[in-house]
């Protein structure tokens, strides 16, 4: 039996695959599976990938002949796993020597539905750990009462699928897929679904994930039009949260986080193209009018004068028809 699957999308990574697949290597088991997805690569990434199904123990390597983003790659490897436990990794970051073997066992010895691990942040020499912002370690806790407070960071906003690891029951019930299409900001839905409905969860402080940031190609550095799928990200977020049985209580976090994203977009917007800028202001003033307008005041009210202000002129920005994300 596969005791634990591995998803790792690789998209136009040549230069960061090689060290990828050997901290992939410095990890494999008899009982662990590596499933490499090319999202339809147009670099040197889909040879690497053909040695590395030769020579990477437990490789299984599933080529899209078209490219759908992370979120549909990462929905491909849920779909051939057969682990009894999943977890995630992309194709431009690393892991420390004998890392899942550790990670498997904490989620073992406590039994939860997932597990939430600190990281260590990569830019250019710098390294700076990053804490899964959950105080009470190593003890199983009910995901739903991790979603607030709404002004302090929660475990939901901790969104990273490889920052943890997860029971195959999440599969069955449906909980593991992401939504398919989504550009960025896919782990958002998906994390916020997680803590609604999953039973149980826990947060070690085990690191051995190194995460690359400044990466040319991640979506993160470039300001084209699919950044703007942030804002179908958390319109799903703010839907589905308002379906809740706690949509009162849970709202107002969902809505504070989505408009300090817009807010932290505003802030950057020179990072973009003229006309996806434009285009930004355009989504978000739609966005805010599409919010439940109490939960809204609320939220501005309880945000710092510079970010309110932003958005509250956004907000009385006219409405513009005919413009989707």
């Amino acid at each position: 039996m596969v005791k634990l699957s591995v998803i790792v999308p690789f998209y136009n990574v040549q230069q960061y695959a090689p060290d990828t697949l050997r901290s992939l290597k410095s990890n494999a088991r008899e009982d662990f599976e590596f499933i490499l997805v090319d999202d339809c690569s147009r670099d040197g990434t889909p040879g690497i990938l053909a040695r590395a199904e030769r020579e990477l123990p437990g490789a299984v390597l599933v080529r899209h002949e078209q490219n759908g983003g992370l979120a549909t790659a990462r929905n491909t490897g849920i779909d051939r796993a057969r682990g009894e436990y999943l977890t995630f990794l992309d194709g431009d970051d690393w892991l420390a020597p004998g890392y899942f073997p550790r990670l498997l066992a904490a989620i073992e010895e406590l039994g939860c539905d997932f597990l939430r691990t600190d990281h260590v942040q990569c830019t250019a020499r710098a390294r700076s750990v990053h804490r899964v912002p959950v105080g009470r370690r190593n003890v199983v806790l009910d995901p739903r009462e991790a979603i607030l407070p709404a002004d302090r960071s929660t475990s939901v906003d901790y969104a990273y699928a490889w920052a943890g690891i997860y029971h195959r029951r999440l599969v069955e019930r449906g909980l593991l897929h992401f939504t398919d299409g989504l550009r960025t900001a896919e782990d958002r839905p998906w994390i916020w679904k997680l803590h609604r409905e999953a039973e149980s969860f826990a947060a070690v402080s085990l690191l051995g994930v190194f995460y690359r940031r400044g990466v040319a190609s991640s979506l993160t550095q470039i300001g084209d039009v699919r950044q703007l799928d942030f804002i179908r990200a958390f319109d799903q977020v703010i839907a589905e949260t308002a379906a809740d049985r706690e949509a009162d209580v849970l709202l107002p976090k969902a809505v504070r986080t989505y408009c300090a994203i817009i807010s932290h977009h505003l802030g950057s917007i020179e990072r973009f193209e003229p006309p996806v800028a434009k285009k930004l202001k355009t989504l978000s003033a739609a966005a805010l009018r599409r919010m439940p307008q109490d939960v809204l005041d609320e939220a501005l009210d309880s945000m710092d004068l510079q970010r309110a202000t932003r958005l509250r002129r956004l907000r009385r920005r006219p409405a513009a028809a005919g413009v989707a994300a």
